[in-house]
């Protein structure tokens, strides 16, 4: 059903109503759409994005060298086969992406350039309102759906985290975010810091450290990296073995996983053992003589925050070659040439990069209510890290950080297919999560474990988000070895939705 209603009050606001309505044309947004529109086909639905076009992340972010920090294998969907190699440019998922949304024939389902600001939940029309702007135009929009299904992402794409160092303000070079990069930034010949530890640090450094003068990654503690070829011998040997490329997308996407979940388990199980085996790798890379200890041995175990990647070891290409530097240390205070370090050194440079991370966003920033009362989300439960006690008919979509958001996103895709369908078997409108008698007596406890998964972002932003309880049902494991079990049986008779 897709209804719009056209008033002749001409301040009216143009509203459509649909069945579903999908926040969000990125990686998951896609293909929540592609499940949607093949496993319940004769519901109408819309995508409303924000920018102008799909892509979310892979769109938004423009730094040189930008790339997957997942094998494509299993960030791919798995209803399409990946071709390429395992660590793909944004441009190369870009075209992925696209080719989805052609093949399926979703482009007419994306407004692009709408920009949600308000949802709002009535019981009595047990309907969903968004309030939405075209950011090309400044017309208002409105659209209602009685089921909503957020895959806007988890931060803010406008901006990311710099944090407030002193005298930054009087530094006279060029200070830059890689989530804002300037397209015309000429980095040549220059001296560059670049100030982080994490994935898009180790990213950025080998792409521009060829141009520049000289680039010094600086970084308050270490991560761990791993490095490898930008290849995977299952695919090619099968390959060459003329296999179709769905089958070697199945063989290759189960044999990663099961390799990731062995390295998983081990890193919980035996830590010290998988640490030295991550700093071995780099002393072999980097020689007896570099001080891998100082620069790349974290004080917390692998896994508690994400292990970087590094395609064909290119970062420590760069260091070996002379061309890029890591300084472990603390920022005393920026200069005007540079930054003054606690331990006395000064390093000087014409262009700062923070690459300091995100700033976590909880729903995209949208204000929501339920029957004109604001909706705070630290004041509910989250059912299996996606939908939330007390709020009908919604979905979130929240990945995986040990392995590849996407696997999540086709998990829930399932899963709301399932739900809607059984809404209809009901003759119900509305399903909303509720604790049972027995657990409301439950502690809550913070959306994650931080002992489980610790990063600047998500311990700047737990405040934010829903709580959890230490029972399956209601927290985001974060582990899809479980979950590819779990999700799909989840009953939906338990008693823990209520239908309406």
């Amino acid at each position: 059903m897709n209804q719009s209603d056209a008033s002749t009050d001409p301040v009216a606001i143009p509203t459509e109503h649909l069945d579903v309505i999908i926040v969000g044309a990125g990686i998951s947004g896609v293909g929540s759409a592609y499940h949607l529109s093949t496993q319940q086909p004769e519901r109408s639905f819309v995508v409303l994005e924000s920018l102008d076009g799909f892509g979310g992340t892979w769109r938004t972010h423009t730094y040189p060298g930008i790339r997957s920090d997942s094998d494509l294998y299993t960030f791919g969907y798995r209803f399409k086969p990946w071709t390429g190699q395992p660590i793909a440019t944004a441009a190369q998922i870009l075209g992925y992406m696209g080719e989805v949304i052609d093949d399926n024939d979703l482009a007419g389902h994306i407004r692009y350039q709408h920009q949600t600001s308000a949802a709002s939940w009535s019981s009595e029309t047990r309907r969903w309102t968004l309030e939405v702007t075209r950011t090309d135009t400044g017309e208002a929009l409105r659209f209602t759906a009685p089921f909503l299904w957020m895959c806007q992402g988890y931060y803010r794409h406008a901006e990311g985290y710099t944090p407030e160092w002193p005298g930054m303000d009087h530094y006279t070079g060029q200070i830059v975010h890689p989530q804002t990069w300037p397209g015309d930034l000429d980095y040549a010949s220059k001296d560059v810091i670049v100030i982080g530890s994490g994935a898009t640090a180790a990213t950025l450094v080998p792409a521009i450290a060829p141009d520049c003068a000289h680039v010094t990654l600086l970084q308050r503690s270490p991560t761990y990296f791993v490095s490898g070829r930008n290849e995977n011998e299952t695919a090619d040997m099968l390959r060459a073995l003329d296999i179709d490329e769905t089958w070697i997308h199945e063989i290759v996407r189960r044999k990663t996983l099961h390799d990731q979940s062995e390295v998983t388990r081990l890193a919980a199980e035996e830590p010290a053992m998988i640490k030295e085996l991550l700093l071995a790798d780099i002393r072999e890379r980097l020689g007896p003589d570099y001080d891998v200890d100082t620069h790349f041995n974290p004080s917390y175990r692998p896994w508690q925050q994400r292990i970087a990647f590094i395609p064909d070891g290119d970062l420590f290409e760069g260091i070996r070659a002379g061309k890029a530097s890591i300084v472990t240390d603390q920022i005393e205070t920026f200069t005007e040439d540079g930054i003054l370090l606690a331990s006395g050194r000064e390093l000087r440079a014409d262009i700062i990069v923070t690459a300091t991370g995100f700033n976590l966003s909880v729903m995209g920033d949208i204000a929501f209510d339920l029957d004109g009362e604001p909706l705070d989300w630290p004041d509910t439960v989250t059912y299996h890290g996606m939908m939330f006690t007390g709020v009908p008919n919604l979905i979130w979509i929240m990945g995986y950080f040990r392995a590849s958001w996407t696997l999540r996103a086709d998990l829930i895709g399932d899963f709301v297919c399932r739900l809607l369908a059984h809404l209809d078997e009901l003759g119900a409108s509305s399903a909303t999560p509720a604790l049972l008698p027995d657990e409301e007596s439950l502690t809550r406890l913070p959306w994650m474990d931080p002992d489980n998964f610790n990063p600047g972002y998500l311990m700047r932003s737990m405040h934010l988000l829903p709580k959890r309880l230490d029972t399956p049902e209601w927290q985001h494991t974060q582990d899809y070895w479980v979950e590819k079990d779990t999700l799909p049986a989840i009953d939906l008779d338990d008693g823990r939705l209520h239908y309406d």
